[in-house]
């Protein structure tokens, strides 16, 4: 359902990204991984329509993004950004701005029953009636998942979404995306900086360095050599009950 073809972007004369290509289906969660600066935010910024491509297309089943309006972008991509700024309302209500795409003057019972469910589904009902901008910053980052999923997007895009995540709300928070990802038939690209944990979490992965796609690998075919490649360091990969891990060559 997307397809990037040649993308490329640059603030000024500085080139963030180059020649970008890749395409990804939906019940998939696509990792973006690279060291800091590699273009991973810039990237998915790209994706959502937030930034214009100096080149290149980004396509959903078949149609260009940039021919999209905002109303039809907000209908089919769901963002949640690495910096969340928020306003004095509701729990409740900040998710229920997430259903905006769907009325313009009032929300409608279905928009209340969406928003109940999906808190309840994050584990966030008992939060529903506090302040948003009183929660701490793993709690935000779950309700901007929250109103994000309530959009019922096809695509959804999250920037270091476990970045204010203690080491249980990381495992609670993928694992809850993992299965809305495959119950829904969604797809997720998210970019993160733990490898291991989008080892354990992702179906594949895409490694950026310098703004250039290193690699677009299965588990299979990601090798120590391609991790060496985009981050510089000589890595092992070994298992845990089957679970992968990344650990520096010594």
């Amino acid at each position: 359902m997307l397809s990037v073809q040649q993308l490329s972007f640059r603030y000024g004369r500085k080139v963030v990204l180059s020649d970008v290509t890749f395409q990804a289906s939906s019940g998939e969660i696509v990792a973006i991984l690279g060291p800091n600066g590699s273009g991973k935010s810039t990237l998915l910024r790209c994706l959502c329509g937030i930034l214009k491509p100096k080149s290149g297309t980004v396509s959903c089943d078949g149609s260009n993004l940039a021919d999209f309006s905002a109303e039809k972008i907000a209908s089919l991509v769901g963002y949640v950004p690495q910096r969340i700024e928020t306003a004095p309302l509701l729990v409740f209500d900040a998710v229920l701005l997430g259903r905006k795409p769907y009325f313009t003057w009032f929300a409608s019972s279905d928009d209340f029953h969406k928003v109940e469910e999906i808190l309840l589904r994050l584990n966030l009902d008992s939060f529903a009636m506090r302040s948003a901008n009183q929660l701490s910053g793993g709690e935000t980052q779950k309700v901007a998942l929250a109103r994000a999923l309530v959009q019922e997007p096809r695509l959804l895009l999250l920037d270091e979404p476990t970045s204010a995540l203690d080491l249980k709300n990381q495992v609670e928070f993928l694992s809850t995306l993992r299965t809305v990802v495959r119950e829904r038939g969604l797809l997720a690209v998210l970019s993160l900086h733990d490898i291991n944990i989008a080892l354990r979490y992702a179906d594949r992965f895409l490694l950026l360095r310098e703004g250039h796609l290193i690699g677009d690998s299965r588990l299979p075919d990601l090798t120590p050599q391609l991790i060496e490649k985009v981050y510089g360091l000589p890595v092992e990969i070994h298992t845990s009950g089957n679970i992968p891990f990344v650990v520096e060559s010594v």
